[in-house]
Formats: C-alpha cells, structure tokens, sequence
C-alpha cells in the first residue's frame, strides 16, 4: 500500500444530456432521483428515514467507486441520502440521523449490464418519460426513487416508498391525473422534494509542493518567533502590550480552518475529496474530530476506513439557503468497511462522521 494516495477531487457539473446519468453508464451525480446500481437488495423506506424526523430522505449524491484488482467490486458505486428538514442537522458527529449512505457492487458478469463497456453514443430514442421500473420489475417511487412497495389503490400504476410521498404527489396533481393518463410517469409534477441534479466530474489534485513547503517553513519559523518573544515577555513582566499580543495570538481553531482555506484554495468548487484508505479527512475544525474508536467496525467485523469527504461547496448548489434556518455542514466524512465485504449483491449502510464549521472561526 503506497504511504501517499492521490487525492481525487469532483466538482458539479450542468447536465448536458440526461442519458448520462441513466444507471447503465454507472454514473456520479448530484441530486435527482439515485440512478441504482445493483437491483438486489435496494434500501427500503425504513433504512432511508430520517433518524430525527422519521421523514423520508431525500438522495443526495452517488460515487461510482470500483475498486481496482476486486472481482467482486469492478462495479461499485456508494449513494449518499440526506434529510430536507434544516432543524435535524443540528446534531454532530456520529449517526448524526438525518444522513445516510449505502454501498453496492457487482462483479463484471451480472444479470443487470453488459460485460462490455457502455456506448459512448446516445441512445437512438431519447426516454420521454421518468423511468420508475427496474429491469427486475421492481418499481420506485414517483417523488424520490426509492423503492415503492406502496401504489395507489385508484389506478394501480403510481408506486410510493411511503404514505408521506403518497400523500405529497396526490396534493401535486395526482388527484387530477390519477385515472386519465395511461402514462403516468410521462409529466411527473415538482414535488420540490429532489434535490437539483448535476453531473460530478472527477479530476485529480494539483498541488505545488514547492510553494507549500515554502509557504508552511514560513508559517513554522513565525510561529517559533512568536512564541519566543511571548516566553521571553512573560519572564518580565505581564503587562498591557504583551496581553494584547497574547490576545491577537493565533489559536489552534485558527490554525486548522486556515489550514483547510489554503488547501482547497486552488480548487475553490471542490464538492468532494476522494482518497480511499490514504490521506484521510481535512478537517474545518479542531472540534467534533473523532477518534478511532468512535468509527464503528463494519458488521462484518472489519475495520472502516474513511473513503470520501463531502465539502461544504455542495451546499451553495443544492438551493437550500432559508431565510430561517438552511441545511447546513461543515464537512460530513464517509467511511467504509476496509475489506469492502459484500453482502450478496445487497446495499450495505456504512459510516458518516458530521463535523461542523467551529463557533470561533
């Protein structure tokens, strides 16, 4: 294992063509309905509630992640779910709730996609309307794309994950709809329940290791000079220029977020960090850092390792600022079982640490 993984950064993009974001292209993306992976095993109503609010999740995000020299994982993508209710982010750290994130991987021979790479060329008929039925027959619901194992009782066609989306797509329109369309995922209405889509494209960190090294001597020589003349002051004499000194002193908190600012100010609109078991999470606060013991083992037994961070960049793209109270982060850190077990070809939920932007920054 190298000492030093490269770091991979993803940045939003427009959607320029829907059909990129179809699941057969094994796609990373933002917002939208989640564009499964495998059709086994997918996440049901209850694992994909809010642990706060108990309301649905909404999808987030989805990385297509496989891992290279693992048969089993050559398609493996992890899908991030979190709550629309600003008020349940308020907690930190561990199970935070209101965010959820799942694993799935197939081998390259499955029942779901071709052995051979997708075409690069659209399709030739464009889908006219939102495809809410996997291969397998399983049916998703109309407002999130989750699975639906609820429809409704009039015309049989419309499926929901839950009562709740049930009762939301009625109140959009499907108490209109519901029996004079033959199509009824032709013209779903907003449910401003998703959230917008975009395309996430990866490209890897840039660093000028010459000019950090430079800059982090300098950085390392002033602090060593700053803390000489304060040891030397104090032997004299406490008096009101060295409090003031001692006052305008930089903290530790102060240190870190300046760390973080200067690391991703190359790449501003950084959304995502990946580094798979390599360089792990940078951190926007001293506060809220957890320790080993707080990342639970996978229930495999096998340790987790932290694979991606979300940044805080996302949320200005997720339309979510409120006049009251927004959705808000500082970074949410994603770890995942070390030895990527697989548990059938079935999702399996793995780790997310909240860390928030410190009060004294």
């Amino acid at each position: 294992m190298s000492s030093r993984r490269p770091v991979e950064l993803g940045f939003v993009e427009a959607v320029a063509a829907a059909w990129r974001l179809r699941s057969d292209q094994f796609p990373c993306k933002v917002g939208g309905r989640p564009a499964w992976l495998g059709e086994a095993g997918l996440p049901g109503p209850s694992e994909l509630r809010c642990g706060a609010c108990e309301q649905p999740c909404a999808f987030l995000l989805q990385l297509y992640a496989p891992i290279e020299g693992r048969p089993e994982a050559f398609h493996r993508s992890l899908f991030l779910f979190g709550c629309r209710r600003p008020s349940c982010y308020r907690s930190v750290g561990s199970a935070p709730g209101c965010l959820r994130v799942f694993r799935n991987q197939l081998p390259r021979k499955n029942d779901t996609y071709s052995y051979d790479p997708p075409p690069e060329d659209p399709p030739v008929e464009e889908e006219t309307c939102v495809n809410l039925q996997l291969k397998c027959g399983a049916h998703l619901c109309r407002v999130c794309g989750c699975l639906g194992s609820k429809r409704c009782s009039r015309c049989h066609k419309a499926h929901y994950c839950s009562k709740d989306h049930q009762a939301m797509d009625w109140r959009a329109g499907h108490k209109v709809s519901c029996t004079e369309s033959a199509q009824t995922n032709v013209a779903i209405p907003d449910h401003k329940f998703i959230f917008p889509e975009y395309e996430i494209v990866i490209e890897p960190e840039e660093i000028d290791s010459n000019a950090s090294k430079t800059k982090q001597e300098d950085i390392d020589k002033n602090e060593e000079l700053t803390s000489a003349d304060i040891t030397n002051e104090i032997s004299e004499s406490l008096d009101e220029k060295l409090l003031e000194k001692m006052a305008k002193h930089e903290t530790q908190e102060d240190k870190i977020f300046q760390k973080f600012k200067e690391r991703i100010s190359l790449e501003p609109e950084q959304i995502i960090r990946y580094c798979r078991d390599g360089e792990g999470p940078i951190w926007i606060s001293g506060e809220n850092v957890p320790q080993e013991t707080e990342i639970p083992n996978c229930p495999c037994g096998s340790k987790r390792v932290f694979e991606f961070q979300v940044m805080p960049q996302l949320l200005n793209h997720l339309k979510v600022d409120s006049l009251e109270e927004s959705i808000d982060w500082g970074i949410l850190a994603i770890y995942t079982c070390a030895e990527n077990c697989s548990l059938g070809n079935h999702y399996t939920e793995e780790f997310i640490w909240k860390q928030d932007i410190s009060s004294s920054v």
